[in-house]
């Protein structure tokens, strides 16, 4: 069947504007060959972005994606889906042989993919422990804890793979390069997913294009894990009895809790703190031209989807 397309392509088309900033900095465009490369390498993170997203939804028995049902929700798919995510995996080390193979950075963009798909498999994996759709434990809830899934599930395949990807292409492959871009990469990575886990719960659907979860899949999200740091011991109970319910009325006593705690007013605040910080670290940074981190920054700001 014909899939239409339906995301908004972020990672891939960040990783060709990053290569061709890249290239300017070195004082020339993209060649023919090179702009080529570069869209493939796009769409390599993007069918990343896609393998990642079939498993998941399975794993957290989503409904929708992009305003559509989610694969293994579409008749006659089912757990096929399982499968069809690790054809999309291998399709990237397949392009990545077929467009890459006589490059010097062959083996750099190889172990890249591998390592950025391991730690987010880590980052999932310690989502799933911390937070089981049939076990309720707030114990386990932490900002350390947050953090660290966030990192390792999100900011490493999101922000730092297409802008590494590029620079991998384009021979940045110095060390202390890649280690600037992380400094700025993976913190803007955080700021993202609490971006996300805040839409979950306050976004329109008809926006997002999927129906927020997080409350009744008992999810360790930002939103949660500034609740109990807020609570008293009367809504810490409320918080106990009721998150992590697939009820109606359970999901609607934590978000009338998430009001009363002003947690919408928490993360406004926490969105114009975070976007100064990030600005700040750009303008201080060398390494790499700044209108790679810009370019990222202002997508992020103040967006509802």
């Amino acid at each position: 069947m014909c899939c239409p397309i339906t995301g908004k392509l972020n990672r891939g088309l960040a990783l060709v504007a990053s290569a061709r900033h890249l290239a300017a900095a070195k004082g020339h465009t993209l060649s023919t060959k090179e702009n080529r490369q570069a869209l493939v390498l796009g769409w390599c993170v993007e069918l990343l972005q896609a393998f990642f997203l079939v498993a998941d939804d399975v794993m957290d028995h989503s409904i929708t994606r992009r305003g559509q049902p989610c694969w293994y929700k579409v008749d006659g798919v089912g757990l096929m889906a399982v499968n069809d995510s690790f054809l999309i995996n291998s399709t990237i080390f397949r392009l990545l042989k077929l467009y890459f193979r006589d490059s010097p950075a062959y083996v750099h963009l190889m172990e890249l993919f591998l390592q950025v798909s391991y730690q987010t498999e880590l980052g999932q994996c310690l989502d799933l422990v911390t937070a089981p759709t049939d076990h309720v434990d707030l114990t386990k809830f932490s900002t350390h804890r947050y953090k660290s899934i966030v990192l390792y599930k999100t900011a490493f395949y999101s922000f730092y793979l297409p802008v590494a990807a590029a620079m991998y292409m384009l021979g940045y492959s110095e060390e202390g390069q890649h280690e600037s871009a992380k400094a700025i990469l993976l913190p803007m990575g955080e700021f993202f997913q609490i971006q996300d886990d805040y839409l979950d719960c306050y976004g329109d659907p008809a926006v997002t294009g999927k129906v927020g979860t997080d409350i009744q899949d008992n999810k360790c999200s930002w939103l949660v894990v500034q609740a109990l740091d807020k609570v008293n011991e009367e809504q810490k109970k409320l918080l106990e009895v009721n998150y992590g319910r697939d009820v109606p009325e359970c999901i609607a006593t934590i978000r009338q809790l998430f009001d009363s705690l002003e947690l919408e007013r928490t993360y406004r605040s926490y969105e114009d703190s975070t976007y100064a910080k990030l600005q700040a670290m750009i303008q201080e940074q060398s390494a790499l031209p700044s209108v790679i981190f810009t370019d990222f920054l202002q997508k992020l700001f103040k967006r509802n989807k």
